[in-house]
């Protein structure tokens, strides 16, 4: 891959290839944030448009994969995921310890300072602080096209759970 906006693009048409994948999230169907042209290629039928309504988001993902879909649950900042702590890490993170295993690929991305600085509200890193939070959800940054391209495929074939922080260099 070229360049870390390409191989995000065909991380999403290799998920898209799943029968029961579906893209849930903000600017997943409606251009409205950068995320949305990473997802060029992937079918709208596969894809649900979600308010802003963090923490109903991954509960609703949740849920989907408990029906046997794989979400594939997209915040266009990591700094919004702070709003789905709670379904994140005293649901989704801990629904393993009681037996059950719903698989959700949660993707998030770190906001850039350049060319434009969109504040700290939009440009923080949490990543570690999830990490620390999550027991079963493993939380991978990933700065760097061959690390977009690993962990979306670790991702597709693990048991469990992943968030990925897209956090180009």
């Amino acid at each position: 891959m070229s360049n870390f906006k390409e191989a995000v693009n065909s991380a999403m048409l290799k998920l898209a290839e799943q029968e029961n994948v579906i893209f849930v999230g903000q600017s997943v169907r409606y251009d409205g944030a950068a995320i949305f042209d990473s997802l060029k290629g992937v079918p709208m039928e596969k894809r649900l448009e979600m308010p802003v309504i963090e923490d109903f988001q991954m509960g609703f993902c949740t849920g989907l994969a408990l029906a046997g879909k794989l979400p594939i649950c997209i915040y266009p900042r990591i700094d919004f995921m702070l709003l789905c702590a709670n379904q994140l890490v005293n649901h989704l993170d801990k629904l393993p310890m009681f037996g059950w295993h719903p698989k959700v690929i949660i993707r998030t991305t770190v906001g850039g300072k350049k060319p434009l600085d969109a504040g700290p509200q939009h440009t923080q890193n949490h990543a570690e602080a999830f990490r620390l939070m999550c027991k079963s959800v493993d939380v991978v940054q990933v700065h760097t096209p061959t690390e977009v391209l690993l962990a979306y495929s670790i991702a597709l074939a693990a048991k469990g759970s992943t968030l990925i922080v897209e956090n180009p260099l």
